[in-house]
């Protein structure tokens, strides 16, 4: 039991110091604009599909648990933390070399679109630790409070890949060739 005290332990320093290492590191990203590149305007659909295939996955993973297939569900939502880190690459990648792009809609959606868009953002900060938290708990073998906590994570990391694709539906119209 000790052993595995200091085994969450270490996790979860790991776990405070890459929540607050990604937001930041992509914050300051996004300030850098490599010279001499390319605009890298081909990303945006493909990260949004990424995202699109990652809610699609994470809800094959909730049946496969469900039903009871637990090696399915592992491999799943493995699958799904390679798809966000793929996703988070290819963002930064684009916004260093590409200028971000302003939302053009007017009246009604123009609010719909910045509120989803606010959501969007903060939820995806805030889904980096309870990932890696109830990842953690999984792989420590505390099934337990790993089920409470995908509770909570699940809809969380849903929503964060389902508005990414509608930010990016949403804006895409205005994106610059």
């Amino acid at each position: 039991m000790k052993d595995l005290t200091l085994k969450e332990k270490n996790f979860n320093r790991w776990i405070t110091v890459v929540s607050i290492v990604i937001p930041v590191v992509v914050a300051v990203l996004f300030s850098v604009k490599i010279p001499n590149v390319d605009r890298m305007g081909f990303l945006p659909p493909i990260y949004a599909t990424i995202n699109g295939f990652t809610a699609i996955l994470l809800v094959a993973a909730v049946m496969a648990i469900k039903k009871g297939n637990r090696q399915l569900h592992e491999k799943l939502m493995t699958v799904c933390i390679i798809l966000s880190l793929l996703f988070l690459v290819l963002y930064v990648v684009y916004h260093m070399t590409s200028e971000s792009t302003s939302y053009g809609g007017e009246g009604l959606v123009r609010y719909v679109y910045f509120f989803i868009l606010f959501s969007h953002i903060v939820l995806s900060i805030a889904v980096i630790p309870l990932v890696l938290k109830t990842y953690a708990k999984a792989y420590l073998g505390d099934f337990e409070k790993h089920r409470k906590l995908a509770k909570i994570t699940f809809p969380i990391w849903l929503y964060v890949a389902v508005t990414g694709v509608v930010v990016y539906m949403m804006i895409s119209p205005y994106y610059v060739n």
